[in-house]
């Protein structure tokens, strides 16, 4: 085995989506499959086949279409759980389950009512009994960042001897700092005899509570992990994990460090658009690799440096990671062809009926806007994903200005009728939610309202995420448009299509 060579686990689709706000449906799940498995990632982690028919359903879907990736399914260190996950990966190619538990003091006194003794056994029998099914199983051993090290020695020393051919060292609260988070690797690979006689691989999981998440990552391979989990744009429960592009350009940028991946970095910035557009989560400006001013320079000296020299200020070539300066500008005058085109760099494949409804959406946006974007193009091709709403919204007018107080009336389509309302507020979007409110008679509370506009230009779509909570429960909805008073009422209409019984006015 070509110790040099860094396996990419990829987690967007468990760990990814299991941000509020972020669920996918399986088309969507298979879509983003697809595009890490042209992106080179070793594993995808397809779900947590257990927890709901939905994740059973996609893991078995996943593995149908994903052809040399190996697909790899969670379980808890319970014989229920493996055995639904053996039962989701029937159809896939390479399948792997993913075992383990809590190994910290803490978990073990309080999330289980057990002792350190009852631990281990429990963990070598859930490897034994995945085994089983499959002969790949990688084993986590949940914050084992505040585990001591002897002790998380003895628990991995012994899964190893089970049969686990990757052990995990979860950084489950992103606390330890990557001197730590190091020596926590280097230590284990010193004290278990599988890992220098190759029987089984280290693997990092680091979370980002701290923000370092990236640097425990880069430690834990410096000192002998050589398999990293990690997610698109860095998302995951509370302030995300290790962000797959960041540590794929670490290692293409130092190759002294003499680690390499299979990753075609070309594709990086394609499937980042992918992500954030399906998720509904936008990527902050300033995200290293991705962010829309990674490869900005607006203060004159940087400028001037990068004018004589692009080297001067920029480490990377923005081709490496898939941003082309000089791509196809769509506007109002571009065809289908070079729609197609746009959609097909972006990863998004479509039948031609499909094709043919996005071009008459994307015509209508192009008479407003100067320049279609990447962000535009994936809302237009997700966009359809409101079809099948029972509520719609049918029209909306507004009228506000200074020293008034605003005025909006709006019709909603529910179920083909058509209902009306007119009502005051203050500010256009709080009188166009009010006027909605009016219709939807439901105790609803607005908890979140994000507005986020892709670029610069006043002409831009906005994106509005919207979160409402309603019989203690919360619903996340997005909305997009050209008018941001729209986007947020289609926002807050996507919330309440999500109800359990949306119907009900």
């Amino acid at each position: 085995m070509d110790n040099n060579r860094l396996f990419i686990f990829d987690t967007t689709l468990r760990d990814g989506e299991q941000v509020p706000g972020c669920q996918l449906n399986t088309v969507e799940k298979i879509q983003v499959a697809k595009q890490l498995e042209a992106l080179g990632v070793d594993v995808i982690e397809a779900g947590f086949p257990v927890s709901s028919p939905g994740d059973f359903n996609s893991v078995i879907e996943i593995s149908k279409a994903v052809t040399w990736p190996t697909i790899c399914a969670l379980t808890r260190a319970v014989q229920k759980d493996i055995d639904v996950a053996a039962e989701a990966l029937k159809y896939a190619k390479h399948k792997r389950i993913h075992t383990g538990i809590g190994t910290s003091p803490s978990h073990i006194k309080y999330k289980f009512n057990s002792t350190p003794e009852e631990i281990i056994e429990r963990a070598v029998a859930a490897v034994k009994y995945a085994k089983r099914y499959v002969e790949d199983v990688e084993f986590y051993a949940e914050d084992a960042g505040r585990t001591d090290n002897e002790y998380l020695a003895r628990v991995i020393d012994a899964v190893c001897k089970a049969g686990a051919t990757v052990c995990n060292i979860p950084d489950t609260t992103g606390f330890r700092t990557p001197y730590e988070y190091g020596e926590k690797i280097k230590y284990l690979y010193e004290h278990v005899d599988a890992f220098a006689a190759g029987r089984a691989i280290l693997s990092t999981h680091c979370h980002n509570d701290l923000g370092m998440a990236t640097a425990n990552t880069v430690a834990g391979v410096l000192n002998g992990a050589r398999q990293v989990e990690v997610t698109i744009n860095g998302i995951g429960e509370r302030a995300g994990n290790t962000s797959l592009e960041e540590v794929a350009m670490i290692f293409k940028t130092h190759p002294d460090l003499g680690i390499h991946t299979n990753i075609n970095t070309q594709k990086i910035y394609p499937t980042s658009r992918m992500v954030s557009s399906l998720m509904n989560m936008p990527v902050q400006p300033n995200k290293a690799i991705v962010g829309r001013n990674a490869f900005a320079h607006s203060s004159g000296i940087h400028q001037d440096g990068v004018l004589k020299n692009v080297s001067t200020y920029e480490i990377m070539d923005p081709k490496e990671v898939g941003i082309d300066d000089n791509a196809i500008v769509l506007t109002a005058r571009s065809g289908r062809a070079a729609l197609k085109h746009r959609l097909s760099v972006l990863g998004v494949e479509l039948e031609q009926e499909k094709l043919d409804k996005i071009y008459e959406e994307f015509l209508k946006l192009a008479d407003k806007k100067k320049e279609i974007n990447d962000d535009d193009v994936l809302m237009l091709a997700g966009a359809d994903r409101s079809d099948n709403h029972h509520i719609k919204l049918d029209y909306l007018q507004v009228t506000s200005g200074v020293g008034v107080r605003s005025v909006a009336s709006l019709g909603l389509n529910i179920a083909g009728e058509l209902f009306e309302a007119a009502a005051t507020g203050n500010g256009p979007v709080d009188a166009a939610i009010s006027a909605l409110k009016q219709i939807i008679k439901r105790n609803m509370t607005l908890k979140e309202f994000t507005i986020q506009a892709i670029s610069k230009g006043s002409d831009d779509v906005g994106k509005v995420h919207m979160q409402v909570e309603y019989n203690n429960q919360l619903y996340y909805g997005f909305g997009a448009n050209t008018d941001i008073i729209a986007a947020s009422v289609e926002a807050y209409i996507d919330c309440i299509n999500k109800f359990k019984t949306p119907s009900a006015l």
